[in-house]
């Protein structure tokens, strides 16, 4: 295994908040609070209050969360260090992709379980338990409902999702997924990795009834023996710690203005902004039913419906039913936060960029704002396409070009012309300023036709190096068509990897190796791009 890094900056695929984040660009830092490298850590514990009343709900939730699980012995000691007062977590969340989803999914949780590692090593006298935070109560059944296999998108489908896309999709029954099960299968194949990873499929979807009870048993069948921690923040013992903010939230409604001057202020330091708070930022959920709720005139509202509460009738409701009142984008952090002994947030690039907009808003109610990592992020070589890369002599760096200038620079490079008139123009500028010392004997008029001259043969020239290229790209076409495949291979749909391609592709490769590997890696406070090649 060879393992490579180069700058999050070189790759191309970062915004400038994520970049200067990194960075720790003064412009950012009354965004966040400590950043996250391992000595700040040490203040991060000092700060960090956590009730033990719920540390024990907690604790007893997650572990009735396992109940139809076979519970692993590093969870099962994950779960009793988790009820020390001296242990806390590291999470990382993700929607409930359809077996995985993307390969980022695998990184995000490999660099929490990697951090939780390094904390233990470093602070000895604490513990540290990494957390999945399982996005159960999200409801864009689109955005999860497929992942791409060798360029191809395997998508479950379902006739009836038009009457439940409003919906939690954790609540989403499994029915429909044995069509998804017979048509991997024939494209995984019969080889032994290809069986098992049909039977990881089979056992989390087939078996299981609803959405949210597969993924965990699909993150739990890969991580389990790394002590991961799953958890589903769509749980009424665990809202009923959440509800003193969301009966806050409902009648104060501070998330609204704190949240649009954060953002504002991020704008004005030059930055984008990702979400935007709304006046009320709960959901109301119910089957198949997740729908904002609006206030209008000291009533409240469920948008789309025709329920309706008066002010009274609706704290009632949270006081009785706190598992009917669901985050969104904006307050689903700060349910975390409460509800988890948490120092850090491990996300990809716009997970922080939201969570920047946050830092005034904890303040406002008093919760510790975690320090925020982005997650690791990593380009697979397999053995074949190192041999193709070799042999095409092309590099790292070279990868990450953009496509046009990948083949322009390596087809200057293998010519036997050479395509390079930078002589000839630098040539033709010499004669030029012994023309400009004649016109400025003669007249103004004259300097000017002697600078349009120079401008109409630089151009010339310029036009001519590149028809010179563009022969030499047809005549060399075969390597232009080898450099354009090999990288469409490496950056499908011209993005990164890890944001398309499943985990199944490699795993058919290298089987256990691929988690073995990924694991000796990823360093989650190595804050640079990973390229791993065999």
């Amino acid at each position: 295994m060879s393992i490579h890094h180069i700058p999050y900056q070189e790759t191309g695929y970062y915004s400038k908040l994520i970049c200067d984040y990194l960075e720790q660009k003064d412009a950012l830092k009354s965004f966040y609070g400590n950043f996250p490298n391992l000595e700040n850590f040490k203040e991060q514990i000092e700060q960090k209050q956590f009730a033990e009343e719920n540390r024990e709900v907690l604790v007893k939730a997650v572990r009735n969360q396992y109940k139809n699980i076979d519970l692993h012995d590093a969870v099962d000691n994950a779960l009793n260090r988790l009820a020390l007062p001296n242990t806390f977590t590291v999470t990382t969340g993700h929607q409930l992709n359809l077996f995985t989803g993307p390969l980022y999914f695998l990184y995000k949780i490999v660099s929490a379980i990697n951090l939780a590692k390094q904390l233990k090593t470093a602070y000895p006298e604490q513990d540290f338990v990494p957390v999945y935070w399982m996005a159960t109560e999200d409801h864009d059944f689109e955005e999860i409902n497929y992942f791409n296999f060798r360029g191809k998108k395997i998508k479950w489908n379902r006739a009836d999702i038009q009457d439940n896309d409003k919906g939690a999709v954790g609540e989403l029954s499994t029915e429909g997924l044995s069509e998804v099960y017979q048509l991997i299968c024939s494209e995984f194949g019969t080889t032994k990795k290809g069986t098992s990873l049909c039977t990881l499929f089979e056992e989390a979807y087939l078996k299981h009834d609803n959405l949210t009870e597969a993924t965990r048993f699909l993150a739990n069948s890969l991580f389990a023996a790394y002590g991961l921690l799953i958890v589903d923040g769509n749980d009424a013992d665990l809202k009923r710690v959440f509800k003193p903010y969301m009966k806050q939230e409902l009648l104060e409604q501070k998330a609204f203005d704190t949240v649009q001057k954060q953002a504002e202020a991020l704008q004005k330091a030059g930055y984008g902004v990702q979400v935007n708070a709304r006046e009320i930022n709960l959901f109301y959920l119910a089957d198949g039913l997740r729908e904002r709720i609006i206030e209008k005139e000291g009533s409240f509202f469920v948008n789309d419906t025709e329920l309706t509460f008066s002010k009274e009738e609706l704290l009632l409701e949270l006081e009785n039913h706190p598992e009917r009142f669901s985050p969104n984008v904006i307050m689903r952090p700060l349910y975390q936060e409460v509800i988890l002994p948490n120092l850090a947030y491990i996300g990809g690039g716009g997970e922080l960029a939201y969570w920047l907009e946050l830092k005034t808003f904890f303040d406002e109610v008093e919760v510790q704002f975690p320090m925020l990592m982005l997650r690791n992020s990593a380009l697979l070589i397999t053995d074949k396409q190192q041999q193709k890369l070799e042999k095409l002599d092309l590099s790292i760096a070279d990868l990450f070009l953009d496509q046009n200038d990948l083949v322009n620079r390596k087809i200057r490079k293998i010519s036997n012309i050479d395509i390079d008139f930078s002589p000839q123009k630098q040539h033709l500028v010499r004669q030029f300023e012994a023309l400009y010392n004649i016109a400025e004997e003669t007249d103004a008029s004259f300097i000017g036709a002697v600078k349009a001259q120079e401008v109409k043969q630089l151009k010339g020239l310029e036009h001519l190096e590149k028809r010179l290229l563009k022969a030499q790209k047809k005549k060399l076409s075969d390597h232009v068509k080898r450099f354009v495949a090999i990288q469409n291979e490496l950056f499908p749909q011209e993005n990164l990897q890890e944001r398309t391609t499943n985990f199944s592709e490699f795993y058919l490769e290298y089987g256990d190796r691929l988690l073995e590997d990924l694991f000796k890696a990823l360093d989650p406070l190595d804050y640079r791009f990973t390229i791993l090649s065999k």
